[in-house]
């Protein structure tokens, strides 16, 4: 009422609602009627909109479609990757950000609107009148045989339905007599505990405990088994983590692991142990909030951070719910317990070069795939395709002939330390220092581009092969060569060493 200038009530609210809630965990939200739309998205993995993934394309201040999903209205009505958004329904998108284009996108399903685009290659604008639908995004985008005799499975997310996903994939994988299979939760966030416990499932006995919950409310705290008789209770099985590997995903690999069910590869997971439950509030918002720990097995609580030490200023690593010094596998294997799920076999591997990196993010790689598109209507069957050395040639080029810069951080470093010396007089006295430095750090694109040339043309190929077979031929190109699969691939290979893994180490 005092306030000088006038003031969003709704806005001040919910920022003190948020303040609130982010001094408990990250994962503790409040989520307005107008954000349940998110909220439905991550359970359920289902919106409505046009299916496709949007990009900054900051050379002309716009909002670009990068893929389109297959089947879904972007690409039923013709949109393409490359296709810049002018208008929608007449609104000038131009300037707008990613989340303000993707809210236009979205709506209610059946719904008409009108989107004016710019296409590479075609001089005047084009119109297209699409038609909302509700898209489920795909838990399993990808599966297949590989090396020729095990089956691999791909799971991004555990949203509702996807243990029935995994199901289907692991039949059609038995029916071309996989010996073995390769689930990989690499970068899966985590979802639904339900869908969690499904999938353990799959591969352990009926009644097999799975995770139990504990909190402060009675009704936080139960013990989850598994409902149904397993579909290969012993096919040899590898799960591949990573750091981005979260809550479900640290349930299945860790149940897993605890009961000598699999091996592990990869690398250390996030080290997620936290439950959230949804309550709903006045005015039609729905809070997030954490309302238990989970514990696998073996009793290990996965979870990394304690943020009730931190709220107190005190050491935040977990430990404080930890129930015992050292824990044991099924059949008596030590298990680590310090946070995360620490693989059987770990894969190591190299830090992303710079080039490879700003290629990645720039748009020259973006537009030169676009010209790419244009002068082939076609290309060879997904499985065939490859980039030759002409066409990597070719895109070395256009990067060439292109505005793409690159500079070192190293240089960066450098030209910031001799802003320093300025400010503090040095500079005089370290000018041949700096000449010699400069000469030793000048950075030689030509040589990245050809040291780093096996990564690349897997980078095209993956970018290519996206505009063609949608996500599924991206995802083929980019398990090729990918050294953690073939981890996973020489663990199964060899049945000694599997077994190795998986066998009791007495102490």
């Amino acid at each position: 009422m005092l306030y000088v200038d006038t003031v969003d009530l709704e806005e001040a609210v919910n920022k003190g609602i948020d303040a609130m809630l982010s001094s408990l965990d990250p994962y503790t939200e409040f989520y307005s009627e107008q954000e349940e739309t998110d909220l439905k998205m991550m359970t359920t993995g289902k919106y409505a909109g046009i299916g496709a993934i949007i990009r900054q394309y900051p050379e002309k201040n716009m909002i670009a479609i990068e893929e389109p999903y297959e089947g879904m209205p972007a690409a039923r009505y013709g949109l393409k990757a490359g296709d810049l958004i002018l208008r929608i329904d007449g609104e000038d998108m131009r300037g707008k950000t990613n989340s303000e284009v993707s809210d236009r996108l979205r709506g209610e399903p059946d719904t008409k609107f009108v989107i004016t685009i710019e296409r590479p290659g075609v001089s005047d604008s084009l119109e297209i009148e699409i038609v909302r639908s509700v898209i489920a995004l795909p838990a399993v985008p990808y599966y297949g045989m590989t090396a020729g005799k095990y089956g691999y499975i791909l799971l991004e997310s555990f949203t509702d339905g996807c243990s029935k996903d995994v199901r289907k994939a692991i039949e059609e994988l038995l029916s071309q007599d996989a010996e073995g299979l390769i689930l990989d939760l690499r970068g899966n966030g985590g979802g639904l505990l339900t869908e969690a416990i499904e999938i353990v499932g799959l591969f352990v006995p009926k009644g097999t405990k799975v995770v139990e919950t504990k909190g402060r409310a009675p009704q936080s705290s139960r013990t989850y088994s598994t409902g149904r008789a397993p579909i290969v209770p012993e096919l040899p099985l590898v799960v591949m983590v990573d750091e981005q590997s979260a809550s479900a995903s640290e349930i299945v690999s860790g149940a897993l692991q605890d009961l000598d069910r699999a091996v592990i590869g990869g690398n250390r997971t996030f080290g997620k142990g936290l439950v959230q439950s949804t309550r709903p509030l006045p005015y039609n918002g729905t809070l997030k909030l954490t309302t238990s720990k989970y514990y696998i097995p073996s009793g290990r609580c996965i979870q990394k951070v304690d943020y009730a030490a931190r709220r107190k200023g005190t050491d935040s690593k977990q430990g404080a719910d930890t129930i015992s010094d050292k824990f044991y596998t099924l059949s008596g294997r030590p298990v680590k317990s310090d946070g995360g799920i620490y693989p059987d076999s770990v894969c190591k591997l190299d830090t992303m070069p710079d080039i490879l990196y700003r290629l990645t993010t720039d748009v020259v790689l973006f537009d030169f795939v676009n010209k790419f598109c244009i002068e082939n209507k076609q290309i060879a069957p997904m499985e065939e395709f490859e980039v030759t050395d002409a066409l990597f040639d070719e895109f070395v080029d256009y990067v060439h002939n292109s505005d793409f810069k690159f500079e070192s951080n190293s240089s960066k470093a450098l030209d910031l330390l001799k802003d320093m010396a300025k400010l503090e007089g040095l500079a005089d006295k370290a000018t041949d220092e700096f000449k010699a430095l400069e000469e030793k750090l000048q950075y030689n694109m030509d040589k990245d581009l050809e040291v780093f040339r096996k990564d690349i043309k897997r980078l095209l190929a993956v970018e290519i092969a996206t505009r063609y077979y949608y996500q599924r031929g991206g995802i083929y190109h980019g398990l090729k060569d990918d050294i953690c699969l073939d981890l996973a691939v020489g663990i199964l290979n060899n049945q000694e060493q599997y077994n190795n893994i998986l066998k009791v180490v007495k102490d």
